[in-house]
């Protein structure tokens, strides 16, 4: 007696319902692990990258990348007689002069500083008053060939046009002497190395 071949279990059943319309008869591509919202989360932060290529450190702030630093930036310009003063001399604005801002000449840093015309402009809070470490700072300045001009920085914030007014006429060469006020102190280049300056320009052929 023949035995019948037993029936086929029904994970070798064939799917025998006709194909949907538009879909391609291909083997389907493996499914991605279904993650729950907070490994979603870790992933991405393992996984996402500076242009360094330095890991991003998570962070729980909502802002987005630079809003902070900018914040600061405009804090610094609106409350500091610094930032109030720079935006009269950035981008040429002051008689078409171009002036640095934190330009470094030997081991100190000017507030700001016009090259061309070689002028340090610093402003002072209270903590400088009669401050040996200005003045041997100053005589440092001076021996490489700049004039120092010093304001106090309740004045810049109260009165800005008459500040830039002044950094102008120093410019123009309406004060060249040493000059001490309640409102400002002037310093100029030591004439030594301005003797020596020109000595050197007359010797050289």
């Amino acid at each position: 007696m023949v035995k019948k071949p037993p029936p086929p279990s029904r994970a070798d059943a064939r799917d025998t319902s006709p194909p949907l319309r538009g879909v391609e008869d291909k083997p389907s591509a493996s499914l991605a692990p279904i993650l729950s919202p907070h490994e979603v989360g870790e992933r991405w932060l393992g996984e996402a990258e500076t242009e360094r290529g330095n890991p991003v450190k998570p962070t729980r702030s909502r802002r987005k990348s630079g809003t902070t630093e900018r914040a600061r930036a405009l804090r610094w310009v609106a409350n500091s007689a610094e930032g109030q003063l720079w935006q009269e001399l950035k981008r040429r604005q002051l008689g078409g002069y171009h002036f640095t801002r934190q330009y470094p000449i030997g081991r100190y840093f000017a507030d700001f500083c016009c090259r061309k015309k070689k002028l340090v402009v610093e402003i002072d809070g209270s903590q400088h008053a009669d401050s040996v470490y200005d003045r041997r700072r100053d005589a440092f300045m001076r021996a490489q060939g700049y004039s120092i001009l010093r304001f106090w920085s309740h004045d810049v914030l109260k009165h800005r046009t008459s500040v830039c007014e002044t950094i102008l006429a120093v410019i123009d060469g309406q004060l060249s002497e040493s000059a001490a006020a309640s409102d400002l102190r002037f310093v100029p280049a030591s004439r030594t190395n301005s003797n020596t300056t020109s000595e050197l320009k007359r010797t050289t052929p």
